[in-house]
């Protein structure tokens, strides 16, 4: 009993040790990441948190080649229509610009869509921590995170912090 108990502390504490702090702020080098807009302009990150400042903005994490993407846009449509005030802002993974394009066009999706040029291991898809698409964080009004990893658009984490 004494052995199963220590064993039980041991990986207790091995786990905690472990376990990342869930970050409140960007990073410098996330911040400075340059993404692509759909007219060809090359933005840093700070600059798209920029345009949405005052209100909260709902990133997505997606690419057209990630069917659990594709299965969860009637979510995301269903959040749009119950949080219209939320500024939704699209970063993609796509293996090139031309298919993000054509999945622009397919898939219809409201709010303001960015190429992730960096890619999964770029300055921004690091400080995520990526590793599963689609993902989803959730941003203050000020720029401060308040929800840092959905996988699911109706998690409801992600929607009580949407409130």
């Amino acid at each position: 009993m004494k052995k199963v108990t220590l064993l039980i502390i041991g990986l207790l504490l091995i786990t905690a040790s472990n376990a990342q702090e869930v970050p409140t702020q960007f990073s410098d080098k996330a911040l400075n990441d340059t993404f692509i807009s759909t007219e060809g302009d090359k933005l840093k990150f700070k600059e798209i948190l920029a345009k949405h400042q005052g209100n909260k903005i709902l990133i997505d994490v997606w690419a057209s080649w990630c069917k659990d993407c594709i299965v969860g846009m009637p979510k995301l449509r269903m959040l749009q229509e119950k949080f219209p005030e939320v500024s939704y802002v699209f970063l993609s993974l796509d293996k090139n610009k031309e298919s993000w394009k054509k999945a622009l066009d397919k898939y219809k999706l409201k709010g303001d869509h960015y190429y992730m040029k960096s890619g999964w291991k770029g300055k921004f898809g690091n400080f995520l921590q990526l590793n599963w698409i689609p993902r989803y964080l959730l941003i203050g009004e000020k720029g401060e995170i308040l929800w840092f990893n959905a996988i699911e658009a109706d998690d409801p984490n992600l929607i009580k912090a949407l409130q």
